[in-house]
């Protein structure tokens, strides 16, 4: 297991590369996660959102997290992506993803039911009771349909095994009022590239990304150069990966990014339905940033 110490930086939520047939393409899985470790990102996220987690089998996500546990080899943490709507398959997940080896788990909120407040509690609280393994709540709005508010994240931070949060609300105000209620200890992970260097100032500690699937180096030196205080360089850094930032989202994550991968030659641009490939106008205005860059 990896030092947990290592848990902060540069976090790459890594996409599922699969083949034509629409299988995982394991070869391809293992050369990007060494390239994320030779790019220098300080740990790794399987099957998040950006790893199309909600079109694979139960089977399927388990074995994305094993190769990923097992590709790392200990060199940095992994985290496994588990959450949903069902608080029970969450658990039973998470039990899985401990026997594999995993480092800490990412959950994001129940979705489509869109629980109150007191729900998301107490779906939080049976996870942290049923397991040992760390938690990074994991809360994006966007996609679910609840928010978890200021005052639930400070209750939840209460548990020991609720480590942190991955805040991908985009609303900075929000971020700064969770990081004004729990201590130092709770990890503050932003959750969209573009606000890395607002939400360090805020006493956050690093991103979980997606852009550096792309660029690994580059974002964990952003991510580093911001936590670390050093605002002319992590400023000069922003205005270099803003344009790379805003491509990523061009269309629904994880499109812009598999078809950016598949440009540079890392994988195959192939996805399962509902995703689809770029629109025409997308895709040439993508590939202007990526060459751009070169």
């Amino acid at each position: 297991m990896a030092n947990l110490d290592q848990l902060r930086g540069c976090g790459t939520a890594i996409v599922t590369p699969f083949r034509r047939d629409e299988s995982i393409d394991e070869a391809a899985l293992k050369r990007l996660i060494d390239y994320q470790i030779e790019g220098g990102v300080d740990f790794l996220v399987a099957c998040g959102t950006t790893g199309e987690s909600v079109t694979m089998t139960e089977d399927e996500q388990a074995r994305v997290v094993q190769l990923t546990i097992e590709t790392v080899k200990g060199r940095i943490p992994v985290v496994a992506g588990a959450g949903g709507y069902n608080t029970r398959d969450v658990i039973e997940k998470i039990e899985r993803y401990a026997r594999l080896g995993a480092d800490a788990i990412l959950s994001v909120t129940p979705y489509y039911n869109k629980p109150t407040q007191e729900g998301l509690f107490q779906h939080y609280r049976a996870i942290a009771e049923s397991s040992a393994l760390p938690i990074i709540l994991y809360n994006v709005p966007g996609r679910t349909g609840c928010n978890l508010e200021p005052a639930l994240v400070a209750r939840l931070a209460e548990f020991e095994t609720i480590i942190g949060i991955k805040e991908a609300s985009g609303n900075i105000s929000q971020i700064g009022e969770i990081a004004s209620l729990v201590d130092d200890s709770f990890l503050i992970f932003a959750g969209d590239d573009s606000v890395v260097l607002p939400v360090a100032a805020l006493g956050g500690v690093g991103v979980i990304s997606v852009a550096s699937n792309l660029l690994p180096r580059d974002v964990s030196r952003l991510t580093h150069a911001s936590v670390d205080g050093r605002l002319e360089e992590a400023r000069a850094l922003n205005r270099q990966l803003t344009p790379i930032f805003k491509a990523m989202f061009i269309e629904s994550n994880p499109g812009p990014v598999k078809a950016a991968l598949a440009m540079i030659g890392l994988i195959e641009e192939v996805y399962r339905l509902p995703m689809v490939p770029l629109s025409p106008a997308n895709r040439a205005a993508l590939e202007k940033v990526i060459m751009s860059r070169k």
